[in-house]
């Protein structure tokens, strides 16, 4: 019976290997980026269009990073392995939306002054936490590819994406302190919620698919 629910599943997955499947997904990841870029030409973005710009590619990098962290629950609920061909695409777009907030603040806010730089994360700590959050995110990105893993061996490759929930938590605790100035928490507490959920089915979707293969 296990084998024939894990077969049926198998087979509603079945689309998500199309040729199509991955450039649909790459597509759908740059459109954020397209909309900040035309609302920057078109002066869409508000009285202060830096700020809107800083803080729009800081939502993203966070919606992209829960999606990423979406992929393995949902594979292991549903059943369907083709789902996990699209997890280090979105890693990938993670990094790339991270670097862009943070190129974004280094640049409309700190005019790319080291100085000024080192000053603002000495002197706000979610900052500093965010730093952290995007150096953890860099090694990851830079471990993420075949050559990478072969080196590093699966076992040590593995424990060192896991480091993925450790950047989660930092980039949500980055938001808090951000939204704490202005007593503004209600985003914060969904992602919050996001996360803790995820973390609590993780062990126990893969326990369940342990006990379901002996």
């Amino acid at each position: 019976m296990a084998a024939v629910q894990g077969g049926r599943a198998a087979a509603r997955g079945q689309w998500l290997l199309a040729r199509w499947a991955r450039p649909l997904l790459f597509t759908l990841c740059l459109a954020p980026l397209a909309w900040l870029v035309w609302g920057a030409a078109a002066d869409r973005l508000g009285a202060n269009p830096a700020e809107a710009l800083i803080r729009a590619l800081g939502d993203w990098t966070l919606r992209l990073l829960c999606l990423t962290l979406v992929v393995t629950p949902l594979r292991l609920a549903l059943k369907v392995p083709a789902l996990a061909r699209f997890r280090r695409m979105l890693g990938l777009f993670t990094f790339f939306y991270a670097l862009l907030h943070l190129l974004s603040y280094a640049w409309f806010d700190m005019g790319l002054e080291p100085g000024e730089i080192a000053r603002d994360i000495a002197k706000r700590p979610f900052i500093l936490v965010g730093m952290a959050a995007f150096a953890l995110l860099t090694l990851l990105a830079a471990t993420s590819f075949n050559r990478a893993m072969r080196w590093l061996g699966g076992r040590r490759w593995q424990q060192l994406h896991r480091g993925v929930y450790l950047i989660a938590v930092l980039a949500v605790l980055h938001f808090w302190w951000m939204r704490a100035g202005k007593n503004d928490f209600a985003e914060v507490l969904v992602y919050g919620a996001l996360l803790a959920a995820l973390l609590a089915a993780r062990p126990l979707l893969r326990r369940r698919a342990g006990l379901q293969k002996g």
